[in-house]
């Protein structure tokens, strides 16, 4: 892992550099991701289906009703027991999201109706393959339930035609019946263009890797998404000299196991810490199934930040914009107020960032990533709804605002937007 030491002199210039390296590669534009997202417009399920198969082993675009329910007997009572209790507290969470329709009156008795309305139908990006997040579901479908979305659907790659059983598990519970057993580029193609076998929908959501995410910049515009980047993950945690080291490697260790391309960021004023802590990471990543993607993780991506005071750390945190936050320090408190930029922030030593992630609190895991923190937020209920604005207008309200309208028409020079105006003012 990569060390910095903030009484460098060029310490600014390393870390802006090292951040900016990853920032690109996961926003570089692939020919790769274009021809497949081209490929699948043209010859639909056949080219879904040319895919699947290179990458999962995978022959089944769409699996039977039977094959669902034969997968999800066979999961553990314990695994699905876990699945309904954070669907209840996520549930729970994501229904104080609601909103209310705004109605406005003026003096004139002019009207505007402000209107919240759900979407008609999303899709839902789960990873899947060789891993699997049932939580994920959860996160994704939920906020769309609660927003009253009509017609839900499940992107979750398979592996060699199965798919993972908690997550089919997860989306039963949400009521999604329509499961798609595809993923990467093809998928997000398919579902926004369409196929013989698959309707399109109006957003998609979820998080993916690189090329999931570069994939959803392609195809914006044709198809809603996130209003932040939702690519690989992130994690940044901020420590002190009475911090647990060995807590603090598990928690970056834990975040690096999700891919090669996460990254992992300690930040302390405090040295010895970061030296223990550093020892922990390496003792814990060789002791992990997925230790091969955590090492090269942690050596690309990882840093380590030995800073000099709490403005220049808040100053770095906000720099980074990280995914997920984690404020294992004692006077975490005075930090809140000045931390602008972050997915989400958890607040003391026991506020760990798995526990997010596995929906046990009840906030959303679907967050900004690759800086987009400093525009965006997680996943919410607003995502999966729009918003429309009814005007009424009343004879004495047009002659009473008309003239001030029909001035500011003539003065952008925008003549038959006046005469329009008018023409309904004109007195006989």
């Amino acid at each position: 892992m990569k060390i910095l030491n903030s009484y460098s002199k060029n310490f600014d210039r390393l870390l802006d550099n090292l951040l900016l390296e990853r920032k690109k590669k996961l926003k570089s534009s692939s020919v790769s991701v274009t021809k497949i997202i081209n490929d699948v417009k043209k010859n639909g399920d056949k080219a879904i289906l040319k895919y699947e198969k290179k990458f999962n082993k995978n022959t089944i675009i769409v699996p039977s009703v039977n094959q669902i329910n034969k997968s999800i007997k066979s999961l553990d009572e314990k695994v699905k027991k876990a699945i309904d209790d954070a669907y209840h507290r996520i549930y729970k969470f994501h229904s104080l999201q609601k909103f209310k329709n705004i109605s406005y009156k003026d003096k004139y008795k002019n009207k505007i109706d402000y209107k919240y309305l759900p979407l008609d139908s999303v899709a839902i990006y789960v990873p899947g393959s060789t891993a699997s997040y049932p939580s994920t579901v959860l996160m994704c479908a939920i906020p769309a339930i609660v927003a009253q979305v009509k017609r839900i659907v499940m992107i979750n790659p398979g592996y060699k035609g199965k798919q993972n059983p908690a997550v089919l598990y997860a989306a039963k519970l949400c009521g999604i019946n329509e499961i798609y057993s595809i993923g990467g580029p093809s998928a997000i193609s398919a579902i926004t263009y369409g196929t013989r076998k698959i309707k399109p929908v109006n957003k998609i959501v979820g998080p993916g890797n690189e090329y999931v995410a570069a994939a959803k910049r392609e195809v914006f515009g044709d198809i809603g998404v996130e209003s932040m980047f939702c690519g690989p993950s992130e994690v940044t945690i901020v420590c002190d000299k009475k911090s647990n080291p060995e807590w603090i490697a598990s928690d970056l260790v834990g975040q690096a196991e999700h891919s090669e391309l996460v990254q992992c960021i300690l930040i302390s004023k405090d040295k010895n810490i970061i030296q223990k802590t550093k020892r922990e990471i390496f003792k814990q990543a060789n002791e992990i199934p997925r230790s091969t993607i955590a090492k090269k993780s942690l050596s690309k991506y990882g840093m380590l930040l030995h800073v000099n005071s709490d403005k220049k750390i808040i100053e770095i945190i906000n720099k980074i914009g990280p995914e997920h936050l984690e404020l294992n320090i004692k006077n975490y408190k005075s930090y809140i107020p000045k931390i602008k930029s972050s997915g989400s922030v958890c607040l003391g030593k026991y506020a760990v960032m798995s526990m997010t992630d596995m929906g046990a609190p009840g906030s959303n895991h679907v967050l900004p990533t690759n800086m987009s923190s400093k525009y965006s937020s997680g996943l919410n209920v607003s995502e999966f709804m729009k918003k429309i604005s009814y005007i009424t207008l009343t004879k004495f309200g047009i002659e009473s605002l008309g003239p001030s309208a029909i001035t500011l028409a003539n003065y952008e020079g925008l003549k038959a937007h006046a005469k329009s105006i008018v023409k309904r003012i004109r007195r006989k």
